[in-house]
């Protein structure tokens, strides 16, 4: 059974998107839309689809299955709602949207008509970071205790300055946390579920944007462990994503997307995998579409056998709401307040 995708967004995570979709057998991209035409246009000729700048006729378009969101995040909700009551399935990159009510929205309308809504927080798929996961659950490191989460990025003037909605209140919903954090908090909570108690601190440190581009925040999870969260995109030039785990047995790092360490007390076997590369810490464009492949396969399976996504839309809600708490406890205090 053919599985025809339309596009949403002509830039360049539209082409990651159109990239992995054209890797998968029994895919075919029916419909790109864009507001710039040029874009749409060039992504139509290399990748396949009808091109539109009219969001109307390209959700009118047939056939067509399910849609892949790869527009400015506050619209996220208002497309994936028309997109869900023409019928069509919403696959969206992260996060949700901006805001828990504008997601609310969406699920609700999702839930009522029963079409299926994912998000892409690829972390979810990739091998090691599974096998971590497993071991956490297993009890290889014990009792966690201490989390240290680190996304040291850097952005250049110029990612926010050439974008009509980086960097803005209202398209981008927050800076450094919002937009690049959000897949290490979407980790974390997968991993050791919800937080009760959050202290936080958000500065616009070195770029000329309305929103942070460095966040601290300090996460008590309702399970017992403490964690550090550093979100930025002022660390020149650039660093590996790196998330420190710590038991009473041990501490495991993954770094680049990559079980880096293992220091356990009682001897673990870890099988070498191949990694998917984290690619964020100096660009903004993926080269390797294979986390973005696995979750478009991983929906797919779901549309075609009435299951769940790796990521719904209630669990893509967790790290909107999560990062909500962390901007409003910076808000209460100047200093670094808590929620």
């Amino acid at each position: 059974m053919t599985i025809r995708i339309g596009l949403i967004g002509g830039g360049n995570i539209s082409e990651t998107h159109a990239r992995a979709a054209t890797q998968i057998a029994g895919v075919e991209i029916a419909a790109i839309y864009g507001t710039n035409a040029d874009k749409v246009d060039h992504l139509s000729r290399m990748y396949g689809g009808k091109s539109f700048v009219d969001f109307n006729a390209f959700l009118s378009h047939r056939p067509m299955d399910m849609v892949i969101l790869g527009s400015p995040s506050g619209v996220h909700a208002s497309q994936g709602i028309q997109a869900i009551r023409r019928g069509l399935h919403v696959l969206t990159e992260k996060p949700l949207d901006i805001s828990t009510t504008q997601a609310d929205a969406l699920i609700e309308v999702a839930e009522r008509t029963g079409v299926k809504v994912g998000v892409i927080f690829q972390d979810r798929v990739k091998p090691e970071i599974r096998q971590l996961k497993q071991s956490i659950c297993d009890g290889h490191l014990g009792k966690i205790t201490l989390v240290d989460a680190r996304v040291k990025w850097y952005r250049p003037p110029e990612y926010y300055s050439k974008s009509r909605w980086r960097g803005t209140f209202a398209l981008d919903g927050g800076g450094a946390l919002m937009n690049q954090g959000v897949h290490t908090v979407d980790l974390l909570l997968w991993l050791f579920g919800d937080v009760a108690k959050v202290q936080a601190v958000v500065r616009t440190a070195q770029h000329a944007i309305e929103v942070e581009d460095t966040a601290l925040a300090i996460l008590e999870f309702a399970r017992g462990p403490l964690s550090t969260l550093l979100a930025t995109t002022a660390a020149y030039p650039g660093y590996p994503r790196r998330v420190e785990i710590t038991g009473s047995e041990g501490t495991v790092t993954l770094e680049d997307d990559r079980i880096v360490a293992s220091n356990l007390r009682a001897a673990v076997k870890t099988a070498p995998q191949h990694s998917i590369k984290d690619e964020g810490a100096a660009c903004h464009v993926v080269s390797d579409v294979r986390g973005h492949k696995a979750i478009l396969e991983d929906f797919i399976h779901a549309v075609q056998n009435n299951g769940t996504p790796a990521c719904d839309a209630r669990e893509g809600r967790k790290s909107l709401a999560l990062i909500e708490r962390i901007y409003r406890a910076a808000r209460n205090s100047a200093g670094g307040g808590s929620d």
